[in-house]
């Protein structure tokens, strides 16, 4: 049996390899059709014209998908380990919550582009990476309180250099877009797609683009930290039937049980 046919470890391996696919293959085909500069674009410039913008939403839509398949498991198997632990639970509900808000905030991205609706495309920007920092701190710290009788400290401190390499990326990120877009470099910088880097604020572009980059592989590194946990764990779907049929309410099938079981005392 090969490493990722273990336990759920698919699941993180495709989340990383299937978005990683999606800015890959967005950002070669916006470099053929010479829709962007090569030297590092925005992600989100690479998905702004057809027909890389098609590729880009469907593909990060699928991502968001796989993200969250990825991160119910991960609450299904704190869960698990620790049923008795009300303070690890806590956290576990309030990871799976911001994890689900950060997936929503990557189908926003997905779906709705930066040059057409910006605001919107920036609460996705916002709702993925913000609050997606939030799920990797909670992560991690959950990883800090199962140490070392359920988790390694190996994995702990591994997802806390993780965890600071997002906050560094976003902190350079937001400094230099604050700048860049504070109205000293021009107007209309959102739409543009093209620098040269003679141009005032190509510095701070670049900054900027380079910390976006940065931003979205350390998350994506992130996921690979599951891939031993996930080894170890698998779900299965228990079949419950509420009739004898397809065609009658749970409601009777159930007074029939019950008057069936009354006989059977009696």
């Amino acid at each position: 049996m090969w490493w990722f046919q273990q336990g759920l470890s698919f699941l993180p391996v495709a989340l990383v390899v299937w978005s990683a696919a999606s800015f890959v293959f967005s950002y070669i085909t916006a470099i053929v059709l010479h829709h962007v500069d090569p030297l590092v674009p925005y992600i989100s410039d690479t998905g702004t014209i057809p027909p890389e913008r098609c590729l880009f939403g469907i593909m990060l839509n699928v991502s968001t998908f796989l993200g969250m398949a990825t991160m119910y498991v991960r609450y299904k198997q704190v869960s698990a380990l620790s049923p008795e632990k009300p303070k690890i639970l806590r956290l576990n509900k309030l990871g799976l919550t911001l994890g689900w808000m950060s997936c929503f905030g990557l189908c926003i991205i997905a779906n709705f582009q930066k040059c057409i609706l910006y605001y919107i495309h920036v609460l996705g920007a916002c709702l993925t990476f913000g609050v997606g920092s939030i799920y990797m701190l909670v992560q991690t710290i959950l990883s800090y309180l199962m140490q070392p009788e359920l988790h390694s400290k190996d994995i702990f401190w591994a997802r806390l250099a993780v965890l600071l390499w997002s906050c560094s990326s976003i902190l350079s990120m937001f400094v230099s877009s604050v700048v860049l877009y504070s109205g000293l470099y021009g107007q209309n910088l959102v739409q543009k797609l093209h620098w040269d880097p003679q141009e005032r604020g190509y510095t701070a572009h670049i900054i900027s683009t380079v910390s976006e980059w940065s931003l979205a592989f350390s998350f994506l590194s992130f996921f690979l930290t599951y891939i031993r946990d996930f080894q170890k764990i698998s779900l299965r779907a228990v079949v419950s039937l509420q009739g004898q049929t397809l065609h009658e309410s749970p409601g009777s099938f159930r007074a029939e049980e019950q008057a069936l079981l009354i006989a059977g005392s009696i």
